[in-house]
């Protein structure tokens, strides 16, 4: 996957309710970021007249919107665009007319995405976010929606339906306000649709990921509503009573009311109960077990292939975005950091016999280890600070929103009193327990940063021996440990605290240097 030095690229998705731009910069093998992106309405699927037709005015307004995205690449020195269109103008009878008229005044290679592929890239997305295993995947667009099987990470059935929040508000509501026949023939039609496919019935229990606007918007409203203290959509879990509430209560109200509800947006107000009604009926019909909320979908699938189309799958989520995050900060010493990262985990596993602790946990001081340092790019002065605010709120994919509070409290660990302050402000995401363990990590990482306080690898090896009443660290260097050894002498009070173990040091020296 290698890319050259700061190589940018545009995804353009002409979806059927808006189009969407996304920049990204690629800086290196692992380091990727979103630097700009815009949005503008389109209801496309809106826009299909009784004949299936775009009109040629509706044309030239899309050739307007791509223009100025394409003016925003320029300015962004983007080295390429990838433009793609959706159900909309795939299923419009002039579709080629349409593609036609979009390459001609805007000079870009536009493709239009067959449903399959649709379906493909926007599992890519999503399953290169996020560490599971199993599940169906819907994506609510304007004109179609996309459900998903994969099992082991795989792709296994996929299909893409010719209904979507947009189409669908137009033919069965008056003005985005449903009564109870529309419900029910909206109902009827998506279970229809669905009877067709007997392998979305085939698994039962699985968790139902969403893609789209219609899944963030419900996200959106319920953490207002219960005023979640993460403002984080990805890989949010909701309950299927909270979609049920919202369905009952959105329905008969009036849009303008809708349109002043925190967390729903003016645009997708009069389309948010259709698009709920067919995620509702899905979910039901499927027997899911849940909804996740995922905010990566076709966008990111478009852009982790046009990365590297020969492997565009990860393997392993969470250390990919640990490295992506790690290496969007070159400021940081990368010897020095993993150097930590070893003594850390070699703490872990030398006192696994005291704190019977997960391999999970694990994982969690893994990630804390390789990123407590990040914070220094934004200021050195209590640099913690900035750790923890950049690891909370930078999308750590392969982890749940408990865990990524788990390993950013960990990483800007101090004393024990500030993290129990810092477990309280989330005390509706962590509990008494998640917080014990952040100390004990958070304990343990700050053994293995005084180790290499000087961060010139001091240490050839560790072996940590516990003992009734104390922690023996055993040190082979390589060179004088003397910075090391005053930063253990001030971190062994407060790790007796947490431990209740004393902490005895032996420093073997090279003979050169003893």
């Amino acid at each position: 996957m290698e890319q050259e030095q700061n190589t940018r690229i545009g995804i353009i998705d002409i979806g059927s309710n808006s189009i969407r731009l996304v920049i990204y910069e690629v800086t290196g093998v692992y380091a990727y970021r979103v630097i700009d992106e815009n949005k503008e309405s389109a209801r496309l699927s809106g826009k299909i007249d009784q004949d299936g037709k775009m009109k040629r005015a509706d044309m030239m307004a899309i050739v307007q919107t791509l223009n100025h995205f394409k003016m925003l690449c320029q300015a962004n020195r983007a080295n390429s665009i990838r433009a793609v269109a959706t159900a909309a103008i795939r299923n419009a009878a002039n579709s080629q007319e349409i593609l036609d008229v979009l390459r001609q005044y805007t000079e870009m290679d536009i493709e239009i995405l067959p449903g399959d592929e649709e379906a493909r890239l926007g599992f890519l997305g999503m399953i290169n976010t996020m560490d599971i295993q199993d599940g169906l995947v819907i994506d609510i667009g304007g004109g179609s929606t996309e459900v998903s099987l994969f099992l082991n990470r795989t792709l296994i059935h996929s299909i893409s339906f010719t209904f979507g929040s947009v189409n669908t508000t137009k033919k069965y509501t008056k003005d985005g306000v449903v009564d109870q026949e529309s419900i029910t023939r909206i109902r009827q039609m998506v279970t229809a649709a669905l009877s067709k496919e007997p392998w979305i019935k085939g698994h039962k229990g699985l968790p139902l990921i969403g893609l789209g606007g219609t899944i963030r918007t419900v996200c959106k409203l319920d953490q207002r509503e219960k005023k979640y203290s993460l403002p984080l959509t990805h890989n949010y879990r909701l309950e299927a009573e909270a979609v049920d509430r919202l369905l009952a209560e959105l329905g008969p109200m009036p849009v303008e009311r809708r349109k002043k509800r925190d967390g729903m947006t003016s645009s997708r107000a009069d389309i948010i109960v259709p698009g709920l009604i067919i995620l509702q009926t899905v979910f039901e019909f499927a027997d899911a077990a849940h909804y996740i909320v995922s905010g990566s979908g076709l966008r990111d699938g478009l852009f982790f292939e046009s990365l590297d189309p020969a492997n565009p799958q990860l393997h392993n989520v969470l250390e990919h975005s640990v490295r992506n995050l790690l290496t969007l900060h070159p400021t940081i010493s990368l010897q020095h950091v993993e150097q930590v990262n070893r003594l850390a985990l070699k703490l872990f596993d030398d006192m696994q016999d005291v704190h019977h602790l997960s391999v999970r946990s694990r994982s969690y001081l893994h990630v804390a280890s390789l990123l407590y340092r990040i914070g220094v790019t934004v200021f050195y002065y209590d640099f913690p600070k900035h750790t923890f605010y950049l690891m909370a709120h930078s999308r750590l994919y392969g982890l749940s929103h408990r865990e990524i509070l788990i390993c950013a409290i960990a990483a800007s660990y101090k004393n024990k009193n500030r993290t129990r302050q810092m477990c309280l402000e989330y005390k509706d995401i962590l509990t008494e327990s998640d917080c014990q363990l952040i100390i004990r990590l958070g304990t343990l990482l700050q053994l293995a940063i005084g180790m290499d306080r000087s961060q010139t690898q001091p240490l050839l090896r560790l072996t940590a021996i516990t003992r009734s009443t104390e922690l023996e660290l055993c040190l082979e260097c390589r060179h004088s440990p003397a910075i090391e050894l005053r930063e253990l002498d001030i971190a062994a009070r407060e790790f007796k605290k947490v431990w209740g173990l004393n902490l005895r040091i032996r420093a073997d020296l090279p003979a050169s240097t003893s």
